[in-house]
């Protein structure tokens, strides 16, 4: 029992009336990923033919047994006296080893049924994570106080994009998921994909997290052949493979962060920034001040260039020197705070508001004696003598001491 290639001209000229059933599969649209047709009798008789098209493979069972295949396009004629021909074109080895050992139950007995698989590639598969996958950032590195090294910063992505299959094996697909079933549509597969498609992608994402890729989070969208040669190396989309299926393309569109990972990135920006605005400021005043020191006009001329530049200045020039100055004031205060401020203030004038005690001599300037504690005088007295001496008086009587 076998296929052979019918002849071209038989099909085109007046004998193409001698076919008594011609079985096809014409409308295997993307969304078909097989489709099971026979005979109204259930029998495929000789005088039958059988047409592959492009990007199909027809395979003949018989009470749940392969008894040909083919994957080449062209129109054939089943002779069930005939061995075996399997035209597999890249899937000669699938095919023997499918006459040679594939069953499976639910066939109906005497029935022969040819069943076309779509080969093509099946596009437009879209995909999207339902909550942000954890994902390692190294282009934000964070110091690592105990280690000395740097860590990534975590955050959360959401991804969007998609992805192309095809089938890759038509006997696992057809032992695993299709069985006997008339037809069997992508819908019926695609949820279960979409969620083993998303597990094989947070299986990259962790891959690419690592030390030895350190891809930057809002790049992700340029390693299409990176995250498909990946897969294909470790092997993430087994389960899929098992199915008699393979992923083409893999292709993320967008990466979106969470908004409480694009608040650690900002936060991360506007502190490496300011950071690096510090030192560059800091490293720029300490080359003035040395060019001042060194400014062959003059010291002092170099010392007010800076004091230019502070005053003109919005950033960290301000804010040091403002420290510079607000340190001297405080210096200053502490001087005169110190013990021996007694003598920075002696150089003032003493405000005139002594007066002597008329009964011991001694000056004062409370409201009592410090020596025998006799009370100040109500009335106004010359701060020398102690003599009584009228309102609006100039010079003391007495002495002649001159009044405030």
């Amino acid at each position: 029992m076998g296929l052979f290639k019918a002849a071209g001209e038989a099909i085109k000229t007046a004998m193409h009336d001698q076919w008594k059933d011609i079985i096809s599969c014409e409308n295997m649209e993307n969304n078909i990923l097989m489709m099971r047709k026979t005979t109204d009798t259930g029998q495929i008789s000789k005088k039958s033919l059988i047409r592959v098209l492009p990007g199909q493979c027809a395979v003949i069972i018989q009470n749940g047994k392969v008894l040909d295949a083919t994957a080449e396009e062209g129109d054939y004629q089943f002779d069930e006296s005939a061995t075996p021909s399997f035209f597999a074109g890249n899937f000669g080895a699938v095919f023997k080893d499918m006459w040679q050992r594939f069953t499976f139950g639910g066939g109906t007995p005497n029935k022969q049924s040819v069943y076309f698989f779509n080969l093509k590639e099946i596009m437009d598969n879209k995909f999207g994570t339902a909550t942000p996958i954890p994902y390692q950032d190294w282009s934000h590195p964070i110091p690592n106080q105990m280690t000395g090294g740097v860590s990534p910063l975590a955050v959360k992505v959401k991804c969007y994009g998609k992805y192309t299959f095809k089938i890759s094996d038509p006997a696992l697909f057809l032992r695993e998921i299709a069985g006997t079933a008339d037809v069997y549509k992508k819908d019926d597969i695609v949820e279960q994909m979409r969620a083993e498609v998303i597990a094989v992608f947070q299986n990259v994402l962790n891959e690419l997290g690592t030390e030895k890729y350190k891809i930057p989070v809002l790049e992700l969208p340029s390693q299409t052949d990176e995250i498909k040669e990946m897969m294909d190396e470790k092997v993430f989309d087994e389960p899929i493979r098992k199915r008699g299926m393979s992923i083409l393309v893999f292709a993320v569109e967008s990466v979106t962060l969470d908004e409480e990972s694009e608040k650690y990135i900002q936060d991360y920006l506007f502190s490496s920034n300011a950071n690096l605005q510090q030192g560059r400021l800091t490293e720029a005043y300490a080359d003035a001040v040395k060019s001042a020191a060194e400014n062959k006009a003059g010291t002092l001329n170099g010392f007010m260039g800076i004091g230019m530049m502070n005053m003109n200045g919005n950033g960290i020039f301000g804010n040091m020197m403002q420290n510079i100055n607000n340190n001297s004031q405080t210096g200053q205060s502490q001087v005169n705070s110190a013990p021996n401020a007694a003598v920075v203030n002696a150089q003032k004038p003493a405000e005139n508001n002594t007066w002597k005690c008329a009964k011991c001599g001694a000056v004062n300037t409370g409201k009592f004696c410090s020596e025998c504690g006799e009370p100040k005088p109500s009335k106004k007295v010359c701060p020398k003598c102690g003599k009584e001496v009228e309102e609006g008086q100039k010079f003391c009587n007495e002495c002649g001491e001159k009044l405030q």
